[in-house]
């Protein structure tokens, strides 16, 4: 079996604001939010195989994520349809999320079809079907 993420940890400006922002979006997408021993980090855990799960920090810097800097430059959830991302872009404009690409196909791959949205420290976020 080829190794698979097990987590990511985000550091985030404002940790009340990220902590709202990402505990409806990550519900949203089936994730729940787990105890864990992370001191202020709160954790969210998809639970299929393999697990992965997200947890948030408090950055040490007020400034906003550059996706152009070395680092992430986004991260991307797979969805289980078109209707699935369809669902999640008006859940997002329903909250006023901040939307950065709408909808569409892209030439990635064929087929491939997705949102693209920003966090509150401007962490570009997605989320992407793909036919098998």
């Amino acid at each position: 079996m080829a190794a698979a993420p097990h987590h990511v940890d985000l550091t985030v400006t404002d940790l009340e604001t990220s902590v709202d922002f990402y505990h409806q979006v990550l519900t949203e997408l089936g994730f729940e939010r787990v105890p864990v021993n992370l001191g202020d980090a709160p954790c969210w855990e998809i639970r299929d195989d393999p697990v992965f799960g997200i947890a948030l920090h408090r950055a040490r810097s007020t400034a906003r994520h550059d996706r152009y800097a070395a680092g992430l430059h986004h991260l991307a959830f797979r969805a289980r349809s078109k209707a699935q991302v369809d669902r999640f872009f008006r859940f997002l404009t329903a909250r006023g999320i901040e939307i950065l690409d709408a909808p569409a196909e892209y030439q990635y791959t064929p087929g491939y079809y997705a949102v693209f949205f920003a966090d509150p420290d401007g962490l570009k976020l997605e989320l992407v079907y793909e036919p098998a």
